[in-house]
């Protein structure tokens, strides 16, 4: 399957972005790093903001876009992208990919740890303690000591609960980065479940689980979701 990037590009200025200064560059260096031309190219958007700032409409509908279509976002260089670190963590919450094409070797785990750097070095830290003390654990139960703490199910229990807890946020998520689009089908009258499902597949929109053709009943599902957060 051909690989879809969303290509984000930012200036600091109108007079740039009218002007193309700064912009072509970019246009230049996220079309060599997608290495098959525009073609990979399904969307692309333009931010006219500082930096320094955290408020980028333009980024949100590039995230929900690379969501939506189950593609990377690429960006030219890190600091187009921005500077702050604060704004490094909402990213990684976005549970999108990102590619930068100054760091090409830079995206999917990898790049998310490098992301995770980038924004807070204390994370790592946290993870390596959190890995050495299950290691450690792991190590005392295989020479047969007996371990403290709760036994059973309990914490079964309580990890399965978290577990259902980030599936509906996540399903959540997905049904509202899709709303804009059932919208726009409904206006255009495609307004059955089997329509819906026929033109989202058209789209090349995937399922919620990466599949290629919708059915009405997955439809359905996300309607009936929607429907509950109004």
């Amino acid at each position: 399957m051909k690989r879809k990037f969303v290509a984000y590009y930012r200036v600091s200025t109108p007079k740039q972005g009218r002007s193309g200064l700064g912009l072509d560059a970019q246009r230049a260096a996220v079309a060599k790093a997608v290495g098959n031309g525009p073609a990979n190219i399904i969307a692309e958007f333009t931010e006219v903001e500082s930096g320094k700032r955290n408020n980028r409409p333009a980024l949100d509908e590039a995230l929900t876009s690379a969501r939506l279509h189950r593609a990377t976002l690429v960006v030219a260089k890190v600091d187009r992208l921005t500077r702050s670190v604060g704004f490094l963590e909402r990213l990684l919450e976005a549970g999108v990919d990102v590619h930068f094409a100054d760091l090409p070797t830079i995206e999917g785990p990898t790049g998310r740890f490098m992301l995770q750097q980038m924004a807070a070095v204390a994370e790592l830290e946290a993870g390596l303690i959190s890995a050495r003390t299950k290691a450690a654990l792991a190590a005392a139960k295989t020479r047969g000591q007996r371990l403290g703490g709760h036994r059973g199910g309990s914490l079964s229990s309580d990890a399965q609960a978290r577990g259902r807890e980030e599936q509906s946020r996540l399903a959540d998520r997905r049904a509202a980065d899709i709303a804009p689009l059932l919208m726009k089908l409904r206006a255009k009258g495609i307004t059955s479940p089997t329509e819906i499902a026929r033109a989202l597949t058209e789209h090349s929109i995937p399922t919620a689980r990466g599949g290629a053709k919708w059915s009405a009943p997955q439809v359905t599902l996300i309607e009936a979701r929607l429907a509950r957060k109004r």
